[in-house]
């Protein structure tokens, strides 16, 4: 069965995007994927005349870019579904979110109404998003203009661009930020090990850590540039073989993306996770196979990017003194930087009641 799955390469001016393609390509040819590129957008567009100062207007300019980015994708999905091959791996040089980062939330909310499209959509259509950070982020001596005839952004612009992009992107199930705290090799298997482990080669594992933190301040985070709050119920399946099943429906204002996770423990830390996307329909059909046993678990998410770390933030109905905190790790042994807004109580990872498959046991 052909496995095809669409990744984002996303990231500040100046953060190694070029060559991070070059190394995707070698890496993952190698591990037996068909790997396919969706150049630029915006580069194309500028390099061709149609830029947001030959257009009449910033608004009209993304509007055109938004467009050709999705069609470019649909074109690139259609002629993967030919291939005889296994595995497909289609990566996004940009993708449709990285326009809000370059208009205002007014322009932005007037494109998707005159398309007829939603945010959690557009956003959510990627299975993964992996940001690079500028240069001029902790590698300052390194930013350039020279290499790309399209980037104009001094340092300080670049870093401020970085940033409205991370936030753009934050909300995103999948999304990783990839800093500058290495050497640019580092940097660039930093990134690769990432996409691996998100594709599960060798073997999809997850490395989570949990925190009980006491309930957090909700205007705070609704305040932060790069915190999205989303909206989720879980729904666990039955399952035969000791396996953890769910169906989840997660998005915010009626719009929603649908998902089948099944969890398998192999250590306190580490699981195997095999997720997919479910159609409405096919989501509407798994509920039918709900463990009766288990309540629905309904919870408000908050996405925090902080630090190049991804928090979720789980805030459910029936606590109001507490919440749990997860961040996935590429390594079980990672330093975490807490914001001093969240206070932790303690971790909770190897606790069987703080899981949310045990919650479901008891919550109403």
């Amino acid at each position: 069965m052909q496995e095809i799955t669409k990744i984002v390469i996303t990231g500040g001016p100046c953060a190694g995007k070029t060559t991070a393609m070059s190394w995707l390509q070698n890496e993952f040819t190698e591990k037996g994927y068909a790997v396919l590129f969706v150049p630029e957008t915006a580069t194309e567009l500028i390099g061709g005349g149609v830029a947001p100062w030959t257009c009449g207007s910033n608004a009209d300019y993304q509007k055109c870019q938004i467009q050709l980015q999705m069609e470019k994708e649909r074109i690139f999905y259609e002629a993967a579904r030919t291939m005889a091959r296994e595995k497909v791996l289609i990566v996004c040089d940009r993708g449709v979110m990285d326009n809000k980062a370059y208009m205002t939330d007014l322009e932005f909310t007037g494109i998707l109404n005159s398309l007829g499209r939603n945010e959690v959509e557009l956003r959510d259509n990627y299975d993964a998003v992996f940001h690079l950070v500028t240069a001029a982020k902790g590698a300052e001596s390194f930013y350039t203009t020279a290499n790309n005839a399209a980037r104009t952004e001094t340092p300080e612009q670049a870093a401020a661009m970085d940033d409205k992009l991370i936030a753009a992107w934050t909300g995103h199930p999948h999304l990783r930020v990839i800093d500058n705290a290495t050497d640019f090799e580092d940097k660039m298997k930093r990134l690769l090990a990432e996409i691996s482990s998100f594709l599960g080669e060798p073997e999809p594992l997850e490395i989570e850590r949990k925190y009980l933190i006491e309930y957090p301040d909700i205007a705070w985070l609704e305040n932060q540039p790069t915190c999205r709050r989303i909206e989720i119920i879980q729904t666990y399946l039955k399952s035969e073989d000791g396996s953890e099943v769910r169906v989840r429906q997660r998005g915010m204002d009626g719009n929603y993306v649908y998902y089948r996770t099944t969890k398998r423990r192999i250590s306190g830390l580490k699981r195997v996770e095999v997720e997919r996307r479910l159609s409405r329909d096919e989501y509407l059909t798994a509920l039918m196979d709900a463990d009766t046993s288990r309540h629905q678990i309904r919870k408000t998410r908050y996405c925090l990017t902080w630090q190049s770390q991804y928090f979720e933030i789980d805030v459910y109905p029936f606590w109001q003194d507490r919440a749990i905190v997860e961040l996935e790790l590429g390594d079980e042994n990672a330093e975490i930087h807490f914001p001093k807004q969240l206070r932790v109580i303690r971790e909770v990872t190897e606790e069987e009641a703080y899981k949310n498959a045990s919650l479901a046991m008891n919550a109403q």
